[in-house]
């Protein structure tokens, strides 16, 4: 069974940066044949995409609150995913989940079907 477990998250002061990962094991098919993106959901909000990427990394999708701020990236030798978060504000704050794609590329989250449990990123004012 495919697991994606993700890591980095944590408490940061407005400004800041966190590195999240995202590795997956289980696997049953070549890590690098689909898309990764990274979600997250603030209380009381819908989940919502941040960033994706293709499976080979040559293309990439982010939403305009991450646009220049927030990098994807992956380590198909590593079977994972990163995002960069610099600058952070308090309206980051938010669970965020890392997800596998069905597709080889979509940035529709009814399309991805494998989910992380999510880490906690806080950002203080």
């Amino acid at each position: 069974q495919v697991q994606l477990v993700e890591s980095g998250g944590g408490l940061v002061q407005a400004g800041g940066s966190l590195r999240l990962a995202c590795t997956a094991s289980g696997l049953t098919f070549n890590f690098n044949a689909y898309s990764m993106a990274w979600f997250r959901q603030a209380p009381g909000k819908e989940r919502e995409i941040v960033a994706a990427v293709a499976g080979d990394a040559g293309r990439t999708y982010y939403a305009d609150s991450a646009n220049l701020r927030f990098t994807i990236s992956r380590d198909n030798t590593k079977n994972t995913v990163y995002l960069q978060m610099n600058s952070l504000k308090p309206e980051d704050t938010a669970v965020y989940y890392c997800a596998r794609s069905r597709l080889i590329w979509s940035t529709d989250g009814r399309w991805y079907n494998n989910w992380g449990q999510g880490t906690l990123v806080t950002v203080s004012s």
